[in-house]
């Protein structure tokens, strides 16, 4: 591992210093010279913290939210090099931007160092995301996602060492939710995970679910339909069923080379690209074995990064380029250039529904996730008027029905699939309240090999 002097630059004023890749000289305007329990409300911004076992705030600076976290400074710079090291492999994560160190209060006294990292806008941590009192389907939701990261972490030979919903933060995407790591304090990189290293996490994951989800319970802060040790076990089950699905060995008889395109399209499925495949046969060339060697995960928000330009998750990237397919054969341009075409429905389509919705509203969204949900509410106010509603038309009821009234904490998650917004609920026929927006299946994100 490269050491973090050998790329870091330093900004510094007497005793006190910041490492970082790109030192910010407005970062020494703030009141190092404090603890962090004691640093006024004027900088400070409001934002809910999950549990910590140091002291963490966030702060308001140059337009940016940051977090900073107190701790020793040996381990803030390894948990600042690991943090990087993350975002080099594309694992979601927060950003980290510096480690402040040398700091001393008023009568001299040292203070601890401080680990200052990149809030990850639109997202909470879990007790904010369960005190909504969401259902246990919505559960089931953060415990995928939070599989999903864990093997993508296995995948390139991360140890967490303290996978909890504690550590971990939620952002809505598309119909699902996409889990970020908070703190790799904890955290080991190696070239490879045994499979006992990756056991422990898992079975460290479940105790910690189980307990966090039993004190939320304990504070009637969870819904009582929801069950602490199925979702633990969901857990362990959602990751083994996952990671069998990229890792495993396939066995199939020759004349059924078919499945080697099948496997491909499966993990293209899961939103996972395959850079190699090891297939292998018998000596007398009856039976063909297969197995996925590198296996990277954003499937659909590459092609649609290459297609558009548009950087989004991965679950939006897919309806994204659901209604991008919709607009090629509506115009009946399916032998044009898919470029030429991408391009004409960012232009006519994307770009002037985005726009469509007031500046001071468009905040309470990412771009990509404005757009999922609007495709959704007009789905569904085409389904009540029985015709076309166009998407000008649409995205104005969607803002004065919807976007507008959205508590702060829906504006950033959205409402789950399922969920029926209040003003809306009368108008809703009862046959299709359990399900709104009429989600198709293949939006959603399944397990299943």
């Amino acid at each position: 591992m490269t050491s973090i002097q050998e790329v870091c630059g330093a900004v510094s004023t007497e005793q006190l210093q910041i490492t970082s890749a790109t030192p910010d000289s407005a970062l020494l305007d703030l009141p190092w010279r404090l603890p962090l329990t004691d640093w006024p409300n004027d900088v400070l911004a409001a934002l809910p913290r999950g549990i910590s076992r140091h002291v963490v705030r966030f702060v308001r600076l140059d337009g940016r939210v940051l977090a900073i976290k107190e701790i020793s400074e040996a381990v803030a710079f390894r948990e600042y090099g690991l943090l990087r090291q993350l975002r080099k492999l594309e694992i979601p994560g927060v950003t980290p931007l510096g480690v402040v160190t040398g700091r001393r209060d008023d009568a001299g006294e040292p203070l601890e160092a401080a680990l200052v990292t990149e809030h990850l806008a639109f997202s909470l941590p879990y007790r904010a995301v369960f005190s909504q009192a969401l259902r246990p389907d919505t559960a089931t939701r953060l415990i995928d996602a939070l599989a999903v990261l864990l093997v993508r972490l296995h995948l390139v030979g991360f140890y967490w060492g303290d996978v909890s919903l504690s550590n971990t933060l939620f952002r809505r995407d598309a119909h699902q939710f996409a889990a970020y790591l908070v703190d790799a304090e904890t955290g080991d990189l190696h070239r490879e995970l045994s499979r006992g290293q990756r056991e422990y996490d898992v079975d460290l994951a479940r105790t910690n679910i189980i307990g966090e989800l039993m004190d939320l319970a304990a504070g009637e802060l969870l819904d009582e339909d929801v069950d602490e040790l199925g979702i633990g076990d969901a857990l362990v089950s959602r990751y083994t069923e996952l990671w069998q699905a990229l890792t495993g060995v396939e066995s199939f008889a020759s004349d059924e080379r078919w499945r080697v395109a099948a496997r491909i399209e499966r993990l293209n499925h899961l939103g996972f690209d395959v850079g190699e495949l090891s297939i292998t046969t018998d000596i007398d060339g009856t039976t063909v074995r297969i197995q996925p060697q590198v296996v990277d995960a954003g499937h659909h928000s590459r092609r649609l990064f290459r297609l558009t330009g548009l950087d989004v998750q991965d679950n939006q990237a897919r309806r994204l380029l659901n209604d991008l397919d919709s607009y090629q054969a509506a115009t009946d341009r399916q032998e044009d250039d898919p470029q030429l075409v991408a391009h004409d429905w960012l232009q006519n389509v994307f770009h002037p529904t985005v726009r469509a919705v007031p500046r001071d509203l468009r905040r309470k969204l990412e771009p990509a996730q404005l757009f999922h949900e609007i495709l959704d509410h007009r789905w569904f106010i085409s389904e009540r008027a029985g015709r076309d509603v166009p998407m000008l038309e649409t995205t104005e009821s969607y803002v004065e029905n919807v976007l507008r009234h959205r508590p702060d904490e829906k504006a950033i998650l959205g409402l789950a699939p399922g969920e029926v917004d209040p003003e809306l609920e009368d108008d809703v026929p009862e046959d299709r309240r359990d399900d709104p927006a009429g989600n198709p299946e293949d939006d959603h994100f399944h397990l299943s090999t």
